[in-house]
């Protein structure tokens, strides 16, 4: 008897401590941004077109930079609500750098776009698959949606969007933010 009158507070206090031990957390994830494209000769896939991303913004994490590849193709299914020529993001990675020094890897899943000729403009949804991090993002897992418009600055000699304006927001989850590492930035 004397034995399980021992078991009882030990427990309790195990317990107790396993919930005050912080854990990674599940982080609701809002951010905008700015930022140019470029087409560039690298080829990511076949039949495509490479471009390269610059952003910069803040949100929910903190001040960010944004550096990203990613392959545009011919679109599968053009989305429902387009009108006019659309194209399918196909494969590409990113990588964001927050004003801590940490980072947060992102892969390509898919995305669309449909250009509005009359607007000069084109909207565009990303979906991203979070891989890693460094820092507070070691081990981050998640997913994260870009949701931007892009706008041509200059053309090529065959008249197609060599360098585009791009501004808009992501949103996603991030799960595995280490709690007890928060960055300089954050809550900006």
């Amino acid at each position: 008897m004397k034995r399980s009158s021992i078991y009882l507070p030990m427990s309790a206090l195990i317990l107790t401590a396993a919930l005050a031990v912080p854990a990674a957390a599940q982080k609701p994830v809002k951010m905008r941004f700015s930022g140019s494209n470029v087409a560039t000769t690298i080829n990511l896939r076949p039949n495509t077109v490479t471009d390269e991303t610059h952003l910069a913004g803040k949100g929910t994490l903190g001040a960010f930079t944004f550096r990203e590849l990613h392959a545009d193709g011919a679109s599968p299914q053009p989305p429902s609500d387009c009108s006019g020529p659309s194209f399918a993001v196909v494969a590409g990675a990113g990588v964001f750098r927050f004003q801590d020094g940490s980072l947060l890897i992102v892969t390509v899943v898919d995305g669309e776009g449909c250009v509005n000729p009359a607007a000069g403009k084109a909207a565009i949804t990303v979906k991203y698959e979070i891989t890693g991090g460094t820092r507070r993002f070691k081990g981050a897992s998640g997913d994260l949606t870009m949701r931007a418009t892009i706008a041509p600055v200059l053309f090529n000699a065959s008249n197609a969007p060599a360098l585009l304006t791009n501004t808009g927001e992501f949103e996603g989850t991030v799960l595995g933010v280490d709690a007890g590492e928060q960055g300089q930035d954050e809550g900006q």
